[in-house]
């Protein structure tokens, strides 16, 4: 019997937190759903992350509205995937924040990703009729840029390509409190079908070697302790370069992608099934691993249509949902 597509059989609510990780500084966390960051300054808020949607996002403000009535300024996107970003306009902030290879990915693939999915994350969509459009972040940069909210040093980094081209962190060197996004996990399996494999050991190595206190991962719960924020960067690592190691040689030996495919999950799963969304991420992961292998730097875009069609080839079957 073949598994429901992606993630359209996931309907369970999920319990959310919203826990205080350093002065004013807080995590949105929900079982393995998407985080949010919020960080209160003197005079203003920064959210790190939007939601899938508006209304989605509505439960991020109102756990905000219960610790402060400022008003919220600044909204940084970690990258591009809609999941994070078509929440945006329920904050009404004045900065959208993005790097400028994040944009970029906006303009080339933002509108087949939000329709990718939308199909695949029917509960995290909720309310989908409240999304007006794509994001477009209307503050970019390069590699890096410092903000100064009242007297917090807040640093948004592009450390490097991993989860996508376009992976943000943001960092507050005074806390040593780190906001990831995708780039690390925790007890979540990793994404990456829009990964570069090749480059997101040297990423986790540039955020390893700014040594957290705590922090906000993409997915799982929040870390308060030195050691989880290693342990959630190490198994990060270790799921990343295992998967693309078992791949390349598969690869690179000729097998075809179901026969790699097949090897992948069962070589993994034992020490990774157990995490959340294991199941829907992988079709998706080793089909991006097997094109980098075989030198196909750019990840090629994900549409509907090619989301059905790969699953249907790994998985033998599936209906979409959305």
């Amino acid at each position: 019997m073949s598994k429901g597509f992606a993630s359209t059989a996931d309907l369970a609510e999920k319990c959310v937190s919203f826990d205080e990780i350093g002065p004013d500084l807080y995590a949105y966390t929900a079982e393995g759903d998407p985080n949010s960051g919020v960080i209160v300054s003197d005079d203003a808020v920064m959210v790190v992350d939007a939601q899938a949607t508006p209304a989605m996002a509505e439960d991020v403000i109102a756990r905000i509205r219960r610790v402060t009535d400022k008003p919220i300024r600044w909204l940084v996107l970690s990258h591009y995937h809609a999941v994070r970003v078509l929440g945006a306009s329920a904050y009404r902030a004045d900065q959208i924040v993005a790097s400028a290879a994040t944009r970029a990915l906006i303009v080339e693939r933002g509108a087949a990703d939000m329709e990718s999915e939308i199909g695949r994350f029917p509960r995290l969509f909720r309310g989908r009729d409240t999304i007006p459009g794509l994001t477009w972040p209307n503050l970019t940069f390069a590699r890096e840029i410092t903000l100064w909210l009242g007297q917090r040093e807040v640093r948004i980094l592009h450390a490097g390509r991993a989860h996508t081209a376009g992976d943000t962190v943001v960092w507050l060197p005074r806390e040593r409190v780190l906001f990831a996004g995708d780039t690390v996990e925790f007890g979540a399996t990793p994404y990456c079908g829009d990964a570069h494999f090749t480059d997101w050991p040297a990423t986790l190595a540039a955020l390893r070697a700014l040594d957290p206190v705590a922090m906000v991962p993409g997915r799982g719960a929040a870390l308060t302790t030195p050691e989880d924020c290693r342990r959630a960067i190490e198994g990060t690592e270790a799921f990343t370069t295992r998967l693309y190691a078992l791949v390349r040689a598969y690869a690179q030996r000729g097998a075809p992608l179901k026969e790699t495919y097949d090897a992948a999950v069962a070589a993994l799963k034992p020490d990774f099934g157990h995490w959340v969304i294991f199941e829907h991420c992988m079709p998706f992961n080793v089909s991006r691993a097997y094109d980098e292998a075989l030198g196909i730097d750019r990840p090629r875009v994900w549409t509907a249509a090619r989301d059905l069609e790969m699953w249907r080839a790994l998985e033998g079957g599936g209906t979409g949902g959305g």
